[in-house]
């Protein structure tokens, strides 16, 4: 027969089977049955076992409720869901059974835990439907940030954004590309959908912010899912954002990775990384979200490098209010908190230095005339000073991180709060008094008063004075060598001491309580806040990165015109450190579309495609950019194909990967997109590859609906003759100088096609052993003056890599074939094959 706590967990976890199930007992979470062998598993702790019935002991896990959020954020790094379970009454107070509940269940995109979370990344749950049209929802619970999509666009914002957790409504419905864990919940009806969108969004500004029908199921879905893991969470969403995908520039995932727009894997190096100067973490995650979605809009791009520039040419006012960043804690988050009301003490001390660092914010960037931009953030930022009244009133100036400590709410809040205050006091100093007292009145010398949880105060007096004790003493531990006592005196001081600091604790509970809830109403004006930095904290990064790297403003025009001078990759020249870099030009326009560029192997090509197309992209994420002057159109779209690997999972080879990427490339690109292209066709054989190279090639020039401006990289050289046929194609090449023999990669563009392509060059480099390296340049020789077509001399011999005969073949070598029947010969062929097949095995 069970007890009844365990009958209640049963039931609990009977709601929960997908979860570990975190129980509250007392000062402990505990786990138990198979979820306590997983948890002690995963997060290296004892497993032991509790009696939970007769004859009934059940395994148990457990962690002190201190540590619950770092291992909560250890067991959902690791795929896990986490049901958490507190008392929803004080035992004290209780008689029986304590009442208990789930009171939020933790997953990927629900996380919180502050020292769990990236500061510079946002933690997305992500909700994508695809019917009638595809649609997206994003959440950040941590913020309250909510951005919503809906149309082609749709499934891109999900390689872009990457979120942290998936939900759709159909398994086979998930896009391309997506990596976060996918959760597949039941669809909802019209009515539940029209339910889930009342409880976070109100009518009249749903049609405001909603885009449409799929977006408005996709955030129903989203809202169904929080409120059985985290309904808290409902309430501090907040912000709404509309992504339209006429006013950005597409950028698929796979064109991230390829540019290393972000870190990913064991590439480290990163636009992101060069450029995130930033000093707060809504400015950082500001900077990542413009460069994952840059835009169309030339207005707001225009204004964002009019920031820019500002910041770039003013570096005293600049520094002054970059060290007020430097000072501000993530307001964000904290707001976030706040809105949930899982906001603590110390939250809303930080939130409060943040608050008085935004009103700093203001004055140091002064009264002087800014651009729009700047001028309206500094404008917001004036929202923080209701707020901070609000928190000045009541909270203590330092306040502990618990309210059993007591000093939350600051003197002269609540009567009640200062006298039991008073109380405590009172006690304290009778206790700390007592000691010194007794020891006179009874001359024991070596008595003490001392604490602890379990017996509360008492009298310690060792065993050799045990005959000095008074008789109102009354034992209550006996230790090895010592008594413990108390008197009538001391339990009634104790007394009234615990219950001040319970009366105390529960006062200053309610009192902040209220605070949070206050502050819950301002909700809108601490994210205003939040965004004013960070839209600060951006421009004055990416000013100075313009400032100390040489940057200029880029300028857009109407037509399909690119205009490079002395561009450089922004990555590489940051790691090859000031004036290694080697900076190149780039034009493509209405009689240049296609530009083919050859040149060997590590010579620059793929360094030069991606410099013109980070080039691109920073301009359109409103940044300065490195090169010497720019001149840029509007791209919708930038795609590349670069690179070459097996899909495995997709069980596709490395030529099919490349193949279906071009496709994809060809059937979206525009005559407003932007094209990068790498060695296509390479996969395969070589008269297969190139005739796959023209033909792409050709489509884009010949299709006016996808004539993009192109870069295409290529090892065959007979493309360069496309130039004479297709009027708007060029050529250029990486310019090579032969010295004494051996090749010098200049890493420069020149104009014209390639006239060689220094691949045993390239070999010896590489380090292929000499002899090789000899053939090849013999064999070569042979090929380019169309002689002996790998045939002429006999093979070279290589000692490494020379076989002795085996006993098979010495045995073939000497068979008299003359002297056998064709019968007998057949069979010894027989013999021979048994035994080579033998050899095989």
């Amino acid at each position: 027969m069970s007890t009844p706590i365990r009958n209640q967990y049963l039931a609990l976890k009977r709601r929960y089977p997908d979860a570990l199930l975190f129980f509250r007992l007392g000062d402990f979470y505990e786990t138990f049955d198979e979820d306590a062998h997983v948890v002690a598993r995963e997060l290296q702790i004892a497993l032991t076992s509790k009696p939970m019935g007769k004859n009934l002991r059940v395994p148990l896990a457990g962690i002190p409720h201190q540590t619950l959020e770092q291992h909560v954020a250890t067991l959902v790094s690791r795929g896990y869901r986490v049901a958490i379970c507190e008392q929803l009454a004080d035992p004290a107070s209780v008689k029986g059974l304590v009442p208990r509940d789930v009171v939020r269940v933790v997953t990927a995109g629900t996380l919180t835990s502050d020292g769990s979370l990236a500061p510079d990344a946002p933690n997305l749950l992500a909700a994508y439907v695809c019917h009638p049209v595809p649609a997206v929802a994003f959440a950040d619970v941590t913020t309250g940030d909510v951005q919503l999509a809906e149309g082609p666009h749709a499934p891109l914002e999900l390689a872009r954004l990457v979120p942290a957790e998936l939900l759709v409504e159909d398994a086979s419905a998930v896009p391309e590309g997506v990596t976060a864990p996918v959760r597949v919940r039941p669809p909802l009806s019209e009515v539940a959908v029209e339910a889930e969108l009342e409880g976070v969004l109100a009518q009249p500004a749903r049609q405001a912010l909603v885009p449409g029908p799929a977006a408005a199921r996709a955030l129903a879905l989203l809202a169904a899912y929080l409120r059985e893991t985290y309904p808290a969470a409902l309430a501090a969403l907040q912000r709404f954002r509309t992504i339209e995908g006429d006013s950005t520039l597409l950028i698929d995932g796979r064109t991230l990775r390829n540019l290393d727009v972000f870190p990913s894997g064991e590439r480290r190096s990163s636009l992101f990384g060069v450029l995130n100067v930033t000093k707060t973490p809504m400015g950082a995650r500001a900077l990542r979200e413009r460069l994952a979605r840059p835009s169309r809009d030339r207005a707001l791009l225009e204004e964002r490098l009019d920031a820019v520039e500002w910041a770039a040419g003013r570096p005293m006012e600049r520094e002054r209010a970059r060290a007020v960043l430097g000072r501000m804690p993530d307001v964000a988050r904290i707001a976030g908190k706040v809105g949930a009301r899982s906001a603590g003490p110390r939250d809303l001390h930080a939130l409060r230095e943040g608050l008085r660092a935004a009103l700093d914010l203001g004055v140091a960037l002064g009264e002087q005339p800014l651009p729009a931009l700047l001028d309206r953030a500094r404008a917001a930022l004036a929202s923080a000073a209701e707020p901070l009244l609000a928190i000045d009133a009541v909270l203590a100036p330092d306040p502990p991180a618990t309210f059993e400590d007591g000093g939350v709410i600051a003197p002269g809040v609540s009567p009640e709060v200062d006298s039991l205050r008073e109380l405590a006091r009172d006690a304290r100093r009778f206790i700390a008094a007592l000691e010194q007292r007794e020891r006179e009145r009874t001359g024991i010398r070596s008595l003490k008063v001392g604490y602890n949880k379990v017996f509360g105060y008492y009298i310690e007096v060792t065993a050799a004075n045990a005959h000095l004790v008074p008789a109102e003493y009354q034992r209550r531990q006996t230790l090895v060598g010592a008594e413990r006592y108390v008197t009538p005196e001391l339990k009634e001081w104790e007394s009234r001491l615990t219950g001040a600091q319970e009366r105390l604790a529960e006062l200053e509970r309610q009192l902040f309580a209220q605070l949070v809830e206050s502050l819950a109403g301002s909700l809108r004006q601490l994210l205003d806040v939040a965004a004013a930095v960070a839209e600060i904290d951006v421009a004055l990064a990416l000013g100075q990165a313009a400032s100390e790297r040489g940057y200029v403003r880029p300028a857009f025009t109407e037509q399909p015109r690119l205009r490079i001078v002395a561009g450089r990759h922004p990555v590489v020249e940051a790691a090859l450190g000031p004036g290694a870099f080697v900076p190149n030009d780039c034009e493509l326009g209405d009689d240049r579309q296609i530009l083919i560029l050859t040149g060997p192997n590590m010579s620059g090509k793929s360094t030069y495609l991606r410099q013109v197309a980070l080039i691109a992209l920073l301009a359109q994420a409103g940044s300065f950019v490195p090169a010497a002057e720019a001149e840029l159109p509007l791209f919708d779209r930038i795609f590349t194909r670069i690179g070459a690997q097996d899909d495995l999972a997709a069980g596709q080879s490395t030529f099919m990967v490349e193949m279906v990427e071009t496709a994809q490339i060809l059937h979206r690109a525009t005559p407003r997109s932007l094209v990068i292209l790498d060695e296509v066709g390479r996969g395969t054989s070589t008269f297969d590859g190139m005739a796959i190279a023209r033909a792409v090639v050709e489509y884009l020039h010949n299709r006016a609906d996808a004539a993009a401006l192109t870069l295409f990289a290529t090892h065959y050289h007979e493309l360069t003759a496309l130039a004479d046929v297709l009027p708007r194609v060029a050529n250029a090449h990486v310019a090579v100088r032969e010295e004494a023999g051996d090749v010098v990669f200049e890493h420069r563009i020149v104009p014209g096609p390639s006239d060689r392509s220094y691949g045993v060059h390239v070999a010896r480099l590489a380090g292929l052993p000499p002899v090789v390296v000899a053939r090849a340049e013999r064999l070569l020789a042979e090929l380019q003056d169309g002689r002996q077509r790998l045939r002429g001399e006999p093979a070279v011999q290589l000692s490494l890599l020379a076989l002795e005969p085996s006993p098979l073949e010495e045995e073939l070598a000497t068979l008299d074939l003359d002297a056998m029947t064709p019968l007998e010969a057949l069979q010894k062929l027989y013999e021979l094959r048994a035994r080579a097949r033998e050899r095989r095995r």
